[in-house]
């Protein structure tokens, strides 16, 4: 199983958007996937519920009110955390994470955010120890804009892979409310969307949790 942590204390960085459709693209490909919400706001759990029984199966996991121990019929396993988590709560789940997404937008805010949190991340043993990855992802960009630029900038001092961009399109939000993803949907529109996606969906995938590091080559299952 490889688990995968999506976290940044910064509110309103996507990250029920990244954590929904990383568990999206693991179930469409056949993969067992669980889906642990930990935000007091349920919102991956709301995405759920509203999935199309046609659509690739995930299992919902409830941890609004604290950490439950991982399903073992699991190939992936995708945690949304909260805004505003403490260091703490961060540490108890880097404990069963094999790598953590960071999601970050083109906005001084949440770069300044972002960055905090990154040396924060560094100071815990398993980041430290590396037995868990990070990946920093860059989400809603408007390639060509001046922000974009600027978060290009920021992510040459990170210290952490970073793993492309996720361009700024409505069709995200447009289709949150009906339980789906861009890897629910056909058209060669969301076929580019998609491909946004590939970078970080490959360094996931060459997670190897037996080692607790990144593996060389492989193949993304999808």
């Amino acid at each position: 199983m490889i688990t995968v942590l999506v976290a940044n204390p910064k509110g309103g960085c996507g990250k029920t958007t990244v954590a929904t459709h990383l568990a999206a693209v693991f179930a469409n490909a056949g993969l067992r996937t669980a889906l642990a919400d930990a935000d007091k706001q349920g919102s991956s759990l709301g995405w759920i519920k509203k999935r199309p029984q046609e659509a690739g199966r995930i299992t919902p996991l409830d941890w609004r009110d604290g950490q439950a121990k991982p399903p073992k019929a699991v190939d992936r396993l995708v945690i949304d955390s909260p805004a505003a988590m403490k260091m703490g709560k961060i540490d108890d789940l880097l404990r069963i994470a094999d790598v953590v997404v960071v999601p970050v937008l083109p906005s001084g805010f949440d770069v300044e955010a972002t960055a905090a949190f990154l040396k924060k991340l560094d100071s815990l043993k398993p980041i430290r120890k590396s037995k868990t990855a990070v990946a920093v992802v860059r989400n809603r960009v408007q390639l060509g804009t001046r922000s974009a630029a600027q978060l290009d900038s920021f992510m040459l001092g990170v210290g952490h892979v970073g793993v492309g961009r996720l361009r700024h399109r409505t069709v995200y939000t447009e289709i949150a409310g009906q339980g789906l993803s861009i890897f629910d949907l056909p058209g060669q529109r969301i076929e580019e969307l998609r491909e946004d996606w590939a970078p970080l969906l490959r360094y996931i995938e060459n997670c190897d949790p037996q080692i607790g590091k990144i593996a060389v080559g492989g193949e993304i299952p999808l």
